[in-house]
């Protein structure tokens, strides 16, 4: 895998991605994403990662109107809307479409229980929200936001990644494109831009451990889809 990296050198995603070197690898080199990108993943672990990550995206949605809420300047308020436009505009539409395909109507999608790893991870980053401020929230968001634009780009790039004739291709195109990748670009951005505002050296060993535990969650949650579990 190549080593395409969001953020500037010396970045705050940098540092904490750094810090948690073994953890972050475990995340973005999961065998789920390793059978995605050879097109090989069986497509019920697919269905089911699908309509998990949406109820997983109705509760990141919540996260970026808490995000708006903490926030104390226009900016920043903007920041949290695009990104909650991002969720509930084209990611959620994405995952209705593939759904669509195999017979899934969001109806069903949205009465589907969240499963352990679902729970755990979104409520964590709403926990840190709730009990932070916007740059501890940020800091929980990053592993998903910025990771994923990570991923994808990393996959696209390797001579070994299917494109032609498999069947995850869109979600790797999505991920992995201009759009998503300006706004996992803005979230590597304000990570920078708040902790110059509300951080301190002193305060990196807690963000580092928020960072390293959604990681992990993430990691987690790529498991819950391979495996199908609930």
């Amino acid at each position: 895998m190549s080593g395409i990296v969001l953020g500037p050198e010396g970045g705050l995603f940098r540092r904490l991605r750094h810090s948690c070197l073994d953890d972050w690898q475990r995340y973005t080199r999961h065998e789920f994403v390793a059978q995605l990108a050879a097109g090989t993943l069986p497509e019920e672990s697919f269905r089911h990662y699908l309509i998990q990550d949406y109820l997983f995206l109705i509760q990141f949605a919540r996260a970026y109107a808490l995000a708006a809420y903490k926030a104390d300047d226009v900016a920043d308020i903007r920041q949290a809307a695009r990104s909650l436009s991002t969720i509930v505009d084209g990611e959620t539409s994405l995952h209705v479409r593939f759904c669509a395909r195999w017979g899934i109507p969001e109806a069903d999608i949205l009465s589907a229980p969240e499963a352990t790893a679902t729970m755990a991870y979104t409520r964590y980053v709403l926990e840190r929200g709730m009990a932070g401020d916007l740059l501890d929230l940020l800091v929980a968001l990053a592993p998903c936001v910025v990771g994923y634009a990570e991923i994808a780009q990393n996959l696209m790039a390797h001579p070994a990644t299917r494109v032609d004739g498999n069947p995850y291709r869109e979600w790797l195109e999505m991920y992995s494109g201009s759009e998503y990748g300006a706004v996992a670009a803005g979230a590597a951005e304000a990570l920078d831009r708040h902790f110059a505002r509300r951080g301190s050296e002193g305060r990196l060993p807690a963000l580092e451990t928020t960072f390293r535990a959604a990681t992990r969650l993430e990691g987690q949650f790529w498991q819950m889809g391979l495996e199908r579990a609930m």
